[in-house]
This record gives C-alpha cells, sequence and structure tokens, in this order.
C-alpha cells in the first residue's frame, strides 16, 4: 500500500514504547505493594460448643459494654479512660491472660476494637469476643 506521496504505509505496530510503558507500571506496582499491605486483626470463627469444664471464671478477665455504654470489668464498674489500668489489675490475678470481651449488637464497632486494643495493650495474651445473650 501506498500514501499519496509515494512512501509506504506503516503496516506494524512498534512494540518498544508499549514494553516499556509495562515494565515502568511493573516497577511503579512493586515499588507501592508493600505500602498496600495493611495490619488486621485476626479473628477465627468459634467452633466451640457449651460443656463443662475445668476452667473458672476467676482465670479470665470480663470485659463487658452493655447497650447503654456502661464498661464493666469483672462486674466492676470502669470506663474508657480506667479501662487499661483495670485490665491490667485483672491481669495480674488471671492465670492464663485472657480477656473475654462482651458488647450488645447495638455497640459501636469502634468501642469494641478499642476494647480489643486496650486489652491487649494491657497485657492479655488472648482476646475473646462473645455476643450479649
Amino acid at each position: 500500500m501506498q500514501t499519496s506521496n509515494g512512501d509506504d504505509a506503516i503496516t506494524d505496530i512498534n512494540v518498544t514504547p508499549l514494553v516499556d510503558v509495562c515494565l515502568v507500571l511493573v516497577i511503579i506496582f512493586m515499588a507501592v505493594a508493600p505500602f498496600a499491605v495493611q495490619a488486621g486483626i485476626k479473628v477465627l470463627e468459634s467452633r466451640a460448643k457449651a460443656g463443662v469444664g475445668k476452667v473458672t471464671a476467676s482465670e479470665n478477665v470480663q470485659v463487658r459494654l452493655r447497650k447503654n455504654g456502661t464498661l464493666t470489668v469483672n462486674g466492676r464498674p470502669s470506663s474508657f479512660p480506667r479501662l487499661f489500668q483495670d485490665v491490667e489489675g485483672a491481669l495480674s490475678a488471671s492465670r492464663d491472660k485472657m480477656v473475654i470481651i462482651t458488647a450488645d449488637d447495638s455497640n459501636k464497632v469502634g468501642d469494641v476494637v478499642n476494647m480489643m486494643d486496650t486489652s491487649k495493650q494491657a497485657g492479655a495474651e488472648k482476646v475473646a469476643i462473645m455476643k450479649a445473650e
């Protein structure tokens, strides 16, 4: 095929710029990928069934957030500013270093996450979440 000025028309595509752009994109994605990973909270679905066991209530710490927003640690009134000290004190008497968080469906997720984070900072090795009855 010829153009009006007599030159041959370009019938193939130049692949070099396409490969250059693709390689640049690969390098950019490789550089950005480590920043895209977000740390999360590992949550395992409970498959436990109710039964009789050797665990007593004194071996773990019960943190409860009620519908009206009141917070208790092992049945004693607490508040979010005092939660760290209360959980830390309760964990010092706990052998298992486990905190069981009980919250109602109407509570904010942020409050429950705050309770989990504070419990871990206070020294809890295990944190469990229970639905309020």
